[in-house]
């Protein structure tokens, strides 16, 4: 019997393959699905500080800030009991998936503020959060401030929130950062308990006709996967951190390459929208029947057996790849040079 049960964040789950944020996440129906069909944990859509301070200013303007035309009814702006705040809703489905689900709840938080970062944490963990992924979506476009800044500010966010929280912390990286490992040990004496890489920047794109900058969603693929297994073969044992892959894990050669890589869990998003909650089972099935055919009797005997560390050729992570492909390219037959 194939053991495919790994640890993440001091969680023991059945197996490597999470469901990272998405709309499947915010449906209690399909998060059950998701779950049977073999999810081992799954992570809830971000909380985002930004549309609690939306809807606050937007209830101030409704609610506090209307003139009802008579001077000695002006004060009493009551909110009538049926309405839900963005935050109770959030809070609220939280609890929900974790009555209804057997597998750990892992909440996401997105914060814009010290302050908010800390009391929203607070309120996930009293929810019932098995755990909390910070997803620290910073843009550093500003010219005055540093990579050193940068990396100052998850710091001081991560130290606030281990102060109050004692729900292992995971933190979603970018792939952006000058010296990842360096970020990571940091990372790692402030108290995080684990790094996702990486996060997925969207880019804006520009609407030719209109001249105006436009958001655009684009599912990722498989050809990015493989930023995510260089990175996490260089972390694997050079820090004491729980490893999640994130962004293009499409299919099972995808998960085994970034478990041989030295992931703990495969996070699965843009797979699911495409082919449905199903492609789970399959890369599932999958996973173990690569396992049965390579002679491997777990996921402990597989991850990081091909990091940069136990790798045959360690530089091939490094510049020597670089080198080789360049070396390596031909050009196609009938297109001349």
């Amino acid at each position: 019997m194939i053991d495919l049960s790994t640890n993440y964040l001091g969680l023991k789950l059945a197996n490597p393959l999470v469901p990272s944020s998405s709309p499947y996440s915010k449906d209690l129906s399909a998060a059950k699905k998701l779950e049977d069909a073999g999810a081992s944990a799954i992570v809830m859509s971000s909380l985002f500080e930004e549309k609690i301070e939306a809807e606050e200013q937007q209830m101030a303007r409704f609610f506090y800030q209307q003139s009802i035309g008579y001077g000695e009814a002006d004060s009493f702006h009551p909110v009538p009991d049926t309405i839900k705040t963005y935050q109770e809703q959030y809070l609220e489905h939280l609890h929900n998936l974790k009555t209804a689900l057997k597998i750990p709840v892992i909440a996401s938080l997105n914060g814009t503020s010290l302050g908010g970062w800390l009391d929203y944490a607070l309120a996930l963990q009293q929810a019932g959060a098995d755990a909390l992924e910070l997803n620290i979506y910073h843009l550093a476009a500003n010219a005055e401030e540093s990579g050193d800044r940068v990396e100052n500010r998850y710091i001081e966010i991560l130290q606030a929130i281990k102060a109050q929280v004692s729900l292992p912390i995971t933190l979603k990286l970018s792939s952006q950062f000058s010296s990842p490992v360096h970020f990571a040990k940091r990372l790692e004496a402030a108290g995080a308990d684990g790094i996702v890489l990486f996060n997925r920047f969207y880019q804006p794109d520009i609407d030719l006709e209109t001249l105006q900058v436009v958001p655009k969603l684009e599912l990722s693929s498989s050809t990015e996967a493989l930023l995510r297994i260089r990175w996490l073969a260089v972390m694997y044992g050079r820090v004491n951190l729980s490893l999640a892959a994130t962004g293009g894990f499409h299919q099972v050669e995808d998960v085994v390459k970034a478990l041989l890589a030295g992931a703990d869990v495969v996070h699965l998003c843009s797979v699911l929208l495409e082919c449905g909650i199903d492609s789970l089972t399959k890369i599932l099935q999958d996973l173990q029947q690569w396992l049965v055919e390579h002679e491997y009797q777990s996921i402990s005997q597989l991850k990081g057996s091909v990091s940069q560390q136990h790798a045959i050729d360690p530089s091939a992570y490094q510049r020597a790849n670089y080198v080789q492909v360049l070396d390596s390219y031909s050009h196609p037959s009938g297109v001349l040079m």
